[in-house]
């Protein structure tokens, strides 16, 4: 079994908490909501076998700092997030790597993709769409399933209160079957970092700020891009769950693949089985697959 070091990068204006394991190409892990870097401890150890492989803490998640935020909230958007995971690289010696991203840092992935092409060598995204292709899809399914999108993006202190209010109940919901994952992929040790981190108001506040920032300035940066043309060169593998509404929501325009070849130009995949936690309920099949992807040339 490889081991992994713990340990802090700071990189000026956040902190960001890393594991490190393994040796081979460098491959960098990016976690969603409501998780942190836990999320990837299977796959990244199966990695690992193969890969240099680093798994970090979004800011204002697990145990990354917390910046202060702005109006815009600006530094919650995934261009700041991005730029943080290019730098906490950088520091590492790695200036080419790939990386995958599942749910929130799927989108902080990609965003990494569009803003720094020559550092990003491959891309995989987790059962994810473009920021803007979400917003701009949006119906009354999204609204009701996809609840933190819009309910942790309203004004101050409503969502804040509400996590640290009641962080079992919110664990419980967004961990449920509603989206395809049985409750015993999360074991105790998970679900607890989860719940404490959502009951933190510093941290409560945090990932507020990042879904606040996905329903304004993350969609302003990804109108821009389509404006000006600017795409993922990179090649892309888009997984999402066989279970979940990816399958089935965006069949009219051609499911997520025709979706995201509207931003990129090399895309593979298709769905797999699973609910929206792959990595954590099916960690032999995600491992397999993206050891696969970024064994390539």
């Amino acid at each position: 079994m490889v081991s992994f070091r713990r340990f802090a990068v700071d990189i000026g204006d956040a902190v960001i908490a890393v594991r490190r394991g393994g040796t081979g190409p460098p491959v960098l892990l990016l976690h969603g909501f409501p998780q942190t870097s836990l999320m990837w401890r299977a796959v990244a150890a199966r990695l690992a076998a193969r890969f240099s492989v680093v798994v970090a803490d979004l800011r204002g998640y697990g145990d990354s700092s917390i910046p202060p935020s702005d109006g815009d909230h600006l530094p919650y958007s995934k261009r700041a997030m991005a730029n943080d995971m290019v730098q906490v690289m950088a520091h590492l010696g790695y200036d080419r790597f790939a990386v995958a991203g599942h749910d929130r840092g799927g989108r902080v992935a990609y965003r990494a993709a569009l803003d720094h092409p020559d550092t990003i060598a491959a891309l995989a995204v987790l059962d994810i769409l473009p920021v803007d292709a979400v917003w701009d899809r949006a119906d009354d399914r999204m609204a009701l399933a996809f609840w933190p999108w819009s309910l942790l993006a309203q004004d101050e202190p409503l969502p804040e209160r509400l996590l640290t209010g009641a962080p079992d109940a919110i664990i419980a919901h967004a961990l449920g079957p509603q989206w395809g994952t049985p409750a015993d992929a999360f074991d105790e040790k998970s679900r607890a970092a989860y719940t404490a981190m959502l009951g933190d108001p510093q941290r409560a506040h945090a990932i507020c700020e990042e879904y606040r920032a996905a329903a304004g300035i993350d969609r302003e940066h990804d109108a821009a891009d389509r404006a000006a043309g600017r795409r993922i060169t990179c090649p892309v593998l888009a997984l999402w769950s066989a279970a979940g509404p990816l399958s089935s929501w965006y069949a009219d325009v051609g499911g997520p693949l025709a979706i995201w070849r509207e931003l990129a130009d090399r895309v593979q995949g298709g769905p797999v089985d699973g609910g929206h936690f792959l990595a954590e309920e099916n960690p032999d099949l995600i491992a397999d697959a993206l050891g696969g992807f970024f064994d390539r040339p």
